[in-house]
């Protein structure tokens, strides 16, 4: 199929660009509002299956031409839409165009907003016979999808914590991908299943997790994601399940927590300071390894005997950890999927997710 990438020459877009070539056999048209970065990022990859566009997400008609493939400057009609940019307060009109030109979906984002309004939108992406795909990538992404590769390990599952470790060391620019981020955190959740039951979304639990060589036991805070929701019904013997972040040490979870705060009590004019203040937070004070990584920790039954699963990945660079299970779950999507708005956690076969992950340069452990 032709994939469009709605902010293609972004960090994580050119990525997500490298590896489709590298790994399938589908073409890519390079979309975002410049088009000479386009183009050049075009030529660089220097690949024939590559094309650039000029896309302006906040303008439906921009957006519904280059779906409906009448752009003059590419000969490709696109069949998937993937979105790499930070286009939240575009949502609508994104979602809009794509389901108007009858193309497929998958976006990195992380948003509330954005689920909601996938929400508004899921019977009609159902009934156009559409497959649309959220919340895909790093976290959130693979929480859901490690506890059902944990899951597949035993008979019945009975807990399942899943925890992050991001150091993302120096040499990460600031971008407006953090803008995004912090707004995400503005409705900053921290819910766990405990004993059978959701605590109160403004409750938060605290773990210590082992994340092996070089990073060691830290103390991990609860955060939520909506992937997790729907894990107790998937698996009604599961009684405990939660997605903890690893803090920075005493001064990073310091001002990580003034920033949040900042950002509850000033949404709107705090949103951008703020932003550039976790971005320093993010790159200035941890101290190496510099990595990402996720690790889920699964309690339950296998021949009638009690098990402990252990399983983590990980990878030196975060952009890239983004990226890679985006495109691992592409080589796999013509065999999975189905009409309807699904999160790739759910959608995917975790196995051979994970598999085409490690092919990919993801260190996995079990």
């Amino acid at each position: 199929m032709n994939i469009l990438i709605l902010g293609g020459y972004g960090y994580t877009g050119k990525l997500l660009a490298k590896h489709l070539l590298a790994e399938t056999n589908h073409k890519i048209i390079i979309a975002g509002r410049h088009l000479d970065k386009a183009q050049m990022l075009a030529d660089e990859l220097n690949d024939g299956r590559v094309a650039a566009l000029q896309i302006d997400a906040a303008d439906s008609a921009s957006l519904k031409s280059a779906l409906r493939g009448a752009e003059p400057s590419t000969s490709l009609k696109p069949g998937f839409l993937l979105v790499a940019a930070p286009t939240t307060h575009h949502t609508e009109k994104v979602i809009c165009a794509a389901l108007d030109a009858g193309v497929d979906y998958l976006d990195v984002q992380y948003s509330f907003e954005k689920l909601k309004i996938l929400n508004a939108h899921a019977k009609e992406i159902a009934e156009k016979n559409l497959c649309f795909i959220t919340e895909a990538g790093f976290h959130p992404g693979l929480p859901a999808a490690l506890v059902r590769y944990a899951a597949s390990k035993m008979d019945c599952v009975e807990s399942a914590f899943t925890a992050g470790y991001l150091n993302v060391g120096t040499f990460t620019p600031y971008t407006d991908a953090m803008d995004e981020f912090m707004e995400a955190f503005v409705k900053y959740q921290a819910q766990v299943y405990k004993n059978g039951a959701w605590t109160k979304s403004n409750s938060y639990d605290i773990r210590k997790f082992d994340f092996g060589e070089g990073i060691g036991k830290r103390d991990c805070y609860s955060m939520f994601f909506e992937e997790l929701r729907g894990l107790p019904e998937m698996y009604p013997s599961l009684k405990n399940v939660g997605f903890y972040m690893a803090g920075g040490g005493w001064l990073a979870d310091s001002l990580t927590t003034i920033i949040l705060l900042g950002s509850k009590l000033a949404p709107q004019r705090g949103l951008k300071p703020m932003g550039k203040l976790m971005w320093w937070t993010m790159t200035k004070l941890p101290k190496p390894p510099y990595r990402a990584m996720l690790a889920v920790e699964a309690k339950g039954q296998l021949n009638g005997r009690p098990v402990q699963v252990r399983v983590s990945c990980e990878h030196e660079d975060g952009y890239e950890f983004t990226a890679i299970p985006v495109v691992a779950f592409l080589e796999q999507y013509e065999k999975v999927r189905r009409p309807g708005l699904h999160m790739l956690g759910y959608l995917a076969e975790p196995k051979q997710l994970f598999r085409d992950m490690q092919k990919m340069g993801i260190k996995l452990i079990e």
